[in-house]
């Protein structure tokens, strides 16, 4: 289970709390309708008609700096789709394409696996009862969130990119003040040189 998506942001929007919901994937008929990529266990709640979102898209697009407002939400086929205000037809769908969906919540609103940026940054990360590092800060990808963290090892400057992933993170613990990691090997250190590799002999008479 990815937790790319319960992530709340702090800083995106005047120090509004954020947290984001979902991504616009696709285009969907010819009425404007788009399907959607939920980042939210409560989308019923959270995509009621007048709900409004803040657009995360390049500075190029047309949407850059604004909000978009729900008109309706259904589920279609299986797949969640959304209708926006303003938005009448496939051109204008297809303009929202990759768009995330961010919308202010406050910080004693809880859902399942959300942490705001700030309750993240400063834990200790943990491997195998051992502390490896401490997250400095939470980057928003459009695929993904990246935890940010600096290793405890002596001597080590570089900063390391654990994608917030399940697999990865599997547990937060913030009231314990760290994470559980099982990173895949390499990303905390470097590999050992492979055995097999054998280097060219000197052929020089």
């Amino acid at each position: 289970m990815s937790r790319t998506t319960d992530v709340v942001s702090q800083d995106r929007t005047q120090g509004r709390n954020q947290l984001r919901v979902g991504r616009l994937v696709k285009a969907h008929g010819l009425k404007g309708a788009l399907k959607l990529e939920l980042y939210t266990d409560n989308p019923e709640r959270r995509f009621v008609p007048g709900a409004a979102f803040t657009l995360q898209v390049p500075e190029a697009s047309p949407w850059h700096g604004k909000e978009i407002v729900v008109r309706e939400y259904r589920v279609m086929n299986g797949n969640p789709v959304v209708f926006f205000e303003d938005v009448d037809d496939r051109n204008a769908a297809e303009s929202l394409v990759r768009a995330i969906l961010w919308m202010d919540q406050d910080e004693d609103e809880t859902e399942d696996n959300a942490w705001f940026d700030h309750q993240l940054v400063g834990l200790d990360v943990v491997r195998d009862e051992v502390v490896i590092g401490r997250v400095v800060r939470v980057e928003h990808l459009p695929a993904q969130d990246l935890l940010i963290v600096k290793p405890t090892s002596t001597g080590s400057t570089d900063e390391v990119m654990v994608p917030f992933v399940e697999a990865i993170v599997p547990a937060v613990e913030v009231g314990a003040g760290r994470i559980i990691v099982t990173p895949p090997a390499g990303l905390f250190e470097e590999l050992p040189e492979s055995e097999d590799e054998t280097t060219p002999s000197d052929t020089a008479e």
